[in-house]
């Protein structure tokens, strides 16, 4: 299973998908930096990742509208016009800070397709993670 720096890499990723501010790539860095595997390190962060997203898309999807527009409004804004101008292929750029979290909350309010969402965040937040890797290594 998961050994206590994995568990944390996994808690890092999943809470810096959500709308809490965390950054899970210090914690990546320092366990490629201690030896650790590559893949396997990769792979925990984006799980994590995506479900953090996840979680995100649930809230959008059945959190009241009004609310969500109170708590950011400049931001909910510009990541909403960068959705309805590129579509589902914008969750591609989940992993971009500040509008990657908004985005994908307003793909559950705006009902995305649940099979496109995942892959798509997956998808983008995979990549990111393994160029991350590539730049340590």
């Amino acid at each position: 299973m998961f050994d206590i720096s994995q568990t944390g890499l996994f808690v890092s990723a999943l809470v810096s998908a959500t709308l809490l501010p965390m950054g899970s790539e210090a914690v990546l860095a320092a366990l490629l930096l201690k030896g650790g595997s590559p893949v396997t390190l990769v792979l925990i962060a984006t799980v994590a990742n995506v479900l953090g997203s996840l979680v995100n898309y649930v809230m959008g999807y059945w959190a009241n509208q009004g609310w969500l527009a109170r708590q950011k409004p400049d931001v909910m804004r510009r990541a909403e016009q960068q959705f309805r101008r590129y579509g589902c292929w914008s969750l591609l750029l989940a992993w971009v800070p500040i509008i990657g979290d908004p985005l994908t909350l307003i793909a559950g309010m705006l009902r995305v397709n649940l099979l496109w969402f995942v892959g798509l965040v997956t998808l983008g937040k995979a990549l990111r993670y393994i160029v991350l890797t590539l730049l340590i290594l």
